[in-house]
């Protein structure tokens, strides 16, 4: 596999987003925003749409418009969270009505195609891809080290980190400006609407056995980026899509981490009750 140029550079991506993906989707699943990152890749479409209608690089516009949309949505949640929700809805719909309009209009021009950006295409990504996604993952991995206990204050309890001072809205924008780079840079590795799913699904599996902040992030990591070597793997032995291959494969994760989260909350259980029982036979005799 990896004696094609096209594959090592789609390994790459697979291992950019897999590992940056998971550390951004913990603070949304945090903050119960996990289907943000849905929203953005619907707002990303409508960049892909621009660029074809412009002649444009997809990649850098639909950076562009995706987070001017989530600085957008964290503006209005920021005033009310019921306006939030509904400014999240409409750019759901917004967002795919614009994409598939300007495609269309592209399209008297020229043959384009949004398939490869809403299901992803990891074959097809070149050199420049890399580069600009390499880079963009960087400049969000800097962002967050750099910011990274303001987010985590405010991801735990927003109210408690304004008392101490954290500004909470220009954390909660840079968090949402980080989800829509992180949805662009997947777009062509699990495609804009699965991408939210990789941000999502390992954090969700890794919480079933992880009891902190920092565990449930690392097992996230280890999941995500897991999944996405082995679903390019499939797509190139087995002949399937990588980018539906790595969400199944992340779904799988999570039933068996849920099972073991279970039984181990169970055991937890029988031995807390077991003491308590030891505790009184004790307390009696």
């Amino acid at each position: 596999m990896l004696a094609y140029d096209f594959m090592q550079r789609a390994l790459i991506a697979a291992l950019v987003v897999g590992f940056v993906a998971p550390v951004i989707g913990v603070h949304l699943v945090q903050r119960r925003l996990a289907l943000l990152g849905d929203g953005m890749g619907h707002v990303a479409l409508t960049g892909v749409g621009i660029s074809f209608l412009m002649g444009s690089s997809p990649m850098p516009t639909a950076l562009v418009v995706a987070v001017g949309g989530s600085l957008l949505v964290e503006l209005v949640r920021t005033r009310s969270r019921a306006a939030g929700d509904l400014a999240l809805a409409l750019l759901f719909y917004g967002g795919i009505a614009g994409g598939v309009m300007l495609s269309s209009f592209a399209a008297t021009r020229r043959p384009v195609s949004l398939t490869s950006y809403l299901f992803g295409a990891i074959s097809t990504v070149t050199r420049s891809d890399v580069k600009v996604l390499v880079a963009t993952a960087a400049v969000a991995l800097i962002l967050l080290a750099v910011f990274g206990p303001e987010l985590l204050s405010l991801s735990i309890d927003s109210d408690s980190a304004a008392i101490r001072g954290i500004r909470v809205r220009a954390m909660g924008m840079l968090l949402s400006a980080l989800a829509a780079v992180t949805v662009v840079i997947g777009m062509r590795t699990v495609g804009l609407l699965l991408v939210s799913a990789i941000m999502i699904v390992p954090v969700a599996a890794s919480q079933q056995v992880s009891r902190s902040f920092r565990g449930t992030m690392l097992g996230a990591v280890v999941v995500s980026v897991v999944c996405c070597v082995a679903g390019v793997t499939a797509g190139f032995y087995a002949s399937v899509p990588p980018g539906p291959a790595i969400v199944l494969l992340a779904l799988v994760v999570f039933a068996v981490t849920a099972v073991v989260g279970v039984r181990r909350r169970k055991g937890t259980a029988r031995n807390q009750v077991d003491r308590a029982a030891a505790a009184t036979v004790a307390g009696a005799t």
